[in-house]
């Protein structure tokens, strides 16, 4: 019995350094840029670099993260709706990028999230991480939390989550989550 919850544990770890194989740290912090082109689709526009994935809404999604001036990419929830206001998505606008849109794991150069509208057009999302409240960095090629402006309670907010993990059934995770306001979390800007 041992033997067996020993090889399973191995096994295990096995297919966790698989999922993590071939991202590279130094990388993430490119902030998704796909230099606004809005993949193969062309729906971007250079002037606003802003992507028209076919949602039903109607939203378009940045091309990139947004970058403090002092190189961080990490904001407290209060940092980005008093930065950002009504261009940080909703939770709604979350759950519509996630339900409406095809989610391709990439391990090519960091990894990432190629996040494919109906119409073919793309934003990339890195896993950029998170900074605990305390202000250590964590789960950077791991994790990808990013922001919704919707709260949860005085203490929390929602944001969308996804990781690099590969579970047994060949899924990853991609879901909205709440989390402590003072994490630091990517941005990732929305226009109606």
């Amino acid at each position: 019995m041992k033997k067996l919850r020993f090889i399973s544990m191995i096994c295990l770890l096995a297919l966790f350094v698989a999922s993590l194989a071939g991202c590279k740290k130094e990388d993430v912090n490119n902030n998704g840029n796909n230099n606004g082109n809005g993949g193969s689709g062309g729906g971007g526009s250079a002037q606003t670099g802003y992507v028209d994935l076919g949602l039903p809404s109607g939203t378009k999604w940045k091309a990139s993260n947004e970058t403090k001036d002092n190189g961080d990419v990490y904001y407290t929830y209060d940092e980005a709706v008093s930065t950002f206001g009504d261009k940080l998505p909703t939770k709604e606008q979350c759950e519509e990028l996630k339900n409406n849109c095809t989610w391709e794991f990439q391990s090519n150069d960091g990894c990432k999230y190629k996040v494919t509208g109906a119409n073919g057009n793309y934003i990339v999302l890195p896993a950029a991480g998170r900074r605990y409240c305390g202000g250590d960095v964590n789960d950077v090629d791991y994790l990808g939390c990013y922001w919704s402006s919707t709260p949860f309670n005085s203490e929390y907010a929602w944001y969308l989550v996804f990781d690099s993990l590969l579970f047994s059934d060949g899924s990853r995770y991609v879901g909205m989550l709440d989390g402590y306001r003072c994490y630091g979390f990517a941005v990732r800007l929305v226009q109606d």
